[in-house]
């Protein structure tokens, strides 16, 4: 078994150890967020995605630990094992983008049925109500497709011109429940701009963002996977050993003195 280079090893564990402690903060990150929406009307229909990405942390965790145990201990086994585990995981990487990339264009056309659906606002659920509120106050908008004309006569206060508003504002119609804050005969102002457009530019800014951290994770898998691969290769080298050689002069004892013994004398 050949010696494996110790800056070879500890880039390999370096890199290695810092994807287990990135899997171990996505495994903490989806507890979390599993935990936090818990109680969400739409539950069932995240729980596939929370259940892929606790199976894809926890298994990368684990093939972790075992490539830095494998590289300790020189364990051929173990490295084997890391390597196979993390190209298989790397092709499912890979693949997961290209699909995402692919489906890109159209998932701008499904977020806008997605929320048209939503209309009138006035039957819309109290959590979908809720978050729409948020949403108008974060992008300072109002309303979905159609502005505030979407909330007919119950225009939310959230829909209200902030003082430090850099969007456009109008006027709120007279005759609406925001009637009641009308002072002077000078009435309030509210968001001009619907907040479809706002959502759809923040989702696929997400999107972007995550197509990128899939890229960057990818690219240090494969890393790590070309490190491992050259351990191994190191470990199945064999150390050459030099060939003794036998000789009958040895033997019969034909040897030439270094120095004359009358001279030790």
């Amino acid at each position: 078994m050949g010696k494996v280079n110790v800056c070879l090893k500890r880039s390999y564990i370096t890199v290695t150890s810092l994807i287990a402690i990135l899997s171990a903060l996505l495994l903490a990150a989806t507890l979390f967020h599993h935990g936090r929406i818990h109680h969400h009307e739409e539950i069932e229909t995240m729980l596939p995605g929370l259940f892929s990405t606790y199976g894809i942390s926890i298994i990368t965790l684990i093939l972790a630990i075992i490539g830095v145990y494998g590289a300790c201990k020189e364990k051929k086994w173990a490295l084997i094992l890391f390597v196979v585990g993390m190209i298989l995981g790397s092709l499912f990487l890979i693949t997961s983008g290209i699909l995402g990339l692919a489906r890109r264009p159209q998932e701008a056309e499904q977020l806008n049925r997605h929320y048209l659906q939503m209309l009138p606002l006035n039957n819309a659920s109290e959590s979908t109500i809720d978050g729409l509120k948020e949403i108008q106050i974060q992008f300072q908008c109002c309303g979905l497709d159609q502005g505030y004309l979407d909330w007919g006569y119950n225009i939310p206060q959230s829909c209200l011109c902030s003082q430090e508003a850099t969007n456009p504002c109008v006027e709120a119609p007279r005759n609406s429940s925001l009637s009641e804050y009308t002072m002077n005969d000078q009435y309030v102002k509210i968001y001009k701009e619907s907040c479809l457009p706002y959502m759809i530019v923040y989702v696929m800014m997400v999107i972007d963002t995550a197509m990128g951290i899939l890229l960057g994770v990818t690219l240090l898998w494969i890393l790590s996977v070309a490190l491992c691969i050259f351990i191994l290769c190191r470990l199945s080298k064999k150390d050459e050993i030099p060939v003794v050689v036998y000789s009958t002069e040895a033997k019969a004892g034909n040897y030439t003195p270094l120095a004359d013994t009358a001279e030790l004398a």
